[in-house]
């Protein structure tokens, strides 16, 4: 909240506090995050069985990382852009699908990582 009269820890508390309520929200809304999700539940785990120097495993960690980040965020394009109404609009179809395009981009950024780190 931008005129929050909060401050200091009671600040990072209640930012917290939102951050988990989106995160919430996102799984119990987004099918596509819930199948990322359990996607990183598996490589996850595998990362750290299929290397043991710390920077390959923040590699392969952090590129799928990066597609659940990227993936809430297309989910917050999408929700603002479905707050205002159904009607086809070209601006808005184009804002989903380059919110669609970030989270294909996410994934193949995590492919490549994957492929240069274990190869």
């Amino acid at each position: 909240m931008a005129y929050s009269n909060h401050r200091g820890l009671a600040r990072i508390v209640r930012a917290f506090g939102y951050s988990w309520s989106g995160l919430r929200s996102t799984f119990r809304h987004e099918e596509a995050f819930r199948q990322e999700l359990l996607l990183c539940l598996v490589l996850i785990p595998a990362a750290f069985l299929l290397t043991d120097v710390g920077v390959e495993r923040a590699l392969l960690v952090g590129s799928l990382m990066l597609i659940l980040i990227v993936e809430l965020l297309n989910s917050g394009i999408e929700a603002a852009i479905d707050r205002f109404g159904g009607e086809l609009h070209t601006l808005s179809a184009r804002a989903k699908d380059m919110g669609s395009a970030a989270v294909l981009l996410s994934f193949v950024n995590a492919a490549v990582v994957w492929l240069l780190v274990l190869l």
